[in-house]
């Protein structure tokens, strides 16, 4: 296994220490920003979330300027960030911190499109991410790390960044998923049955 794929997987096994993080409190105290106060676990987690979320530019930059994309990589990179994308997303809800029907939203055309990429694996194509997707996963790491970070540093002028980028990443998640089947439709409709 190259060095990327190696890094994609990191990137998973991070999501467990994260889902523990969030989903407990350990009462580690908490940070006064602006009118709110941060516990230092969703701090922690934000940390955590961040690092994990880098090593997906990490191993595509690596893949990509030492030639070592490969198919697995192609699978593993956007299973990867949908997993630790779902987890914050999902997390969020929990802690009230997000509105759920939006993270359905969310979930839903993460499903749709890992639905399309099995059907693709299936007739032997894989499909790699689009620039859009890119985008929209960009957009979703924002949101999730501004909302737990209790929108900091934003929270000292009273502009709501973390839930504007909620809303954006949710634009971008809608945009891309219709893109991605329209480009992509062919797989759908030659599919043997």
């Amino acid at each position: 296994m190259n060095i990327p794929n190696r890094i994609t997987i990191s990137r998973i096994l991070l999501i467990p220490v994260f889902i523990v993080l969030l989903a407990f409190d350990f009462e580690w105290g908490t940070l006064s920003i602006g009118e709110e106060n941060l516990p230092l676990h969703h701090l922690a987690a934000a940390i955590l979330f961040i690092i994990a979320s880098t090593t997906d530019w990490i191993d595509g930059y690596y893949a990509r300027k030492y030639n070592l994309v490969t198919n697995l990589g192609k699978f593993l990179d956007p299973l990867a960030d949908k997993l630790l994308v779902s987890a914050g997303f999902i997390l969020l809800v929990e802690l009230n911190m997000a509105p759920a029907w939006v993270v359905i939203l969310i979930i839903s055309r993460e499903f749709a499109v890992t639905g399309l990429r099995l059907v693709a694996a299936g007739e032997g194509t894989v499909l790699a991410a689009s620039q859009l997707g890119k985008i929209k996963t960009w957009t979703q790491i924002i949101a999730i790390s501004a909302l737990l970070l209790h929108n900091f540093p934003f929270s000292y002028t009273g502009i709501p960044f973390d839930t504007f980028m909620l809303y954006v990443s949710a634009l971008f998640t809608i945009i891309s998923g219709l893109d991605y089947f329209v480009k992509n439709w062919h797989v759908m409709r030659d599919a043997k049955s």
